[in-house]
């Protein structure tokens, strides 16, 4: 098995974070640091640690649903930072799925599951998410229009949107691509500014009334809906 794969399997980190993690000398297989992308282990017989720490594969499949305070970093790690893993007190190592910016609040899905990482993280899947957004001042609805149309952005142009009004500085959008702090940035080239994002949903998946920082096993219906969808 690859190394970055077995990372993702024990439910340390996604595929390519752990593919950052070894290119980056985190990572020793049986006591010796590896920094090839396409080192090969026997995962019954080679010893693998990150940063010092043994990582033992992880059989018991999880799924969380977190809803995100502001001030935390979408990660597993970042030294100087409250990281969203450390809200989420359970044995199994966990990771979050897709990114959620750091002053940005609401559902967050974490997981062990790498097939689930992936399928919810790309943007060729065209999952769901749904978003909150509270704005500076009033948006028009020439404005609200062009973040449904798509505009150009990053190099490249958004998909269409779903956008709906809920008063006059507040709206829902429904998008199925995730890039960069892009529904701020959309906002900005409208001429406004986000002061409160909040993802309500994730395919099949709604926050509902979760409170801020705290977090929820997904119910067995949720894990088997989502799973079929996938």
């Amino acid at each position: 098995m690859r190394l970055q794969k077995f990372l993702s399997a024990a439910g340390v980190c996604s595929r390519r974070k752990g593919e950052e993690f070894i290119t980056a000398g985190k990572v020793a297989v049986n006591g010796e640091i590896v920094v090839e992308l396409g080192t090969k282990i026997d995962p019954d017989r080679d010893r693998v640690e990150v940063d010092g720490k043994p990582v033992n594969p992880s059989h018991s499949l999880v799924y969380i649903v977190l809803n995100k305070p502001r001030n935390h970093v979408t990660s597993c790690s970042h030294p100087g930072e409250n990281v969203v893993v450390d809200l989420v007190d359970i044995p199994e190592r966990v990771y979050p799925v897709g990114r959620l910016d750091k002053d940005s609040t609401g559902l967050l899905l974490l997981t062990n599951d790498g097939r689930i990482h992936h399928r919810l993280s790309h943007p060729s899947f065209d999952h769901e998410k749904e978003y909150d957004v509270t704005v500076a001042g009033p948006i028009s609805d020439e404005a609200l229009k062009k973040l449904g149309d798509g505009m150009p952005l990053m190099g490249t142009r958004t998909r269409r949107a779903r956008v709906t009004r809920i008063s006059a500085s507040r709206f829902r959008i429904v998008l199925q691509e995730g890039k960069n702090r892009q529904i701020r940035r959309m906002v900005r080239k409208v001429g406004n500014q986000v002061i409160h994002l909040q993802r309500t949903r994730v395919a099949n998946i709604k926050l509902g009334k979760l409170p801020a920082g705290q977090w929820r096993f997904l119910s067995e219906n949720e894990k088997k809906t989502l799973l079929e969808i996938l």
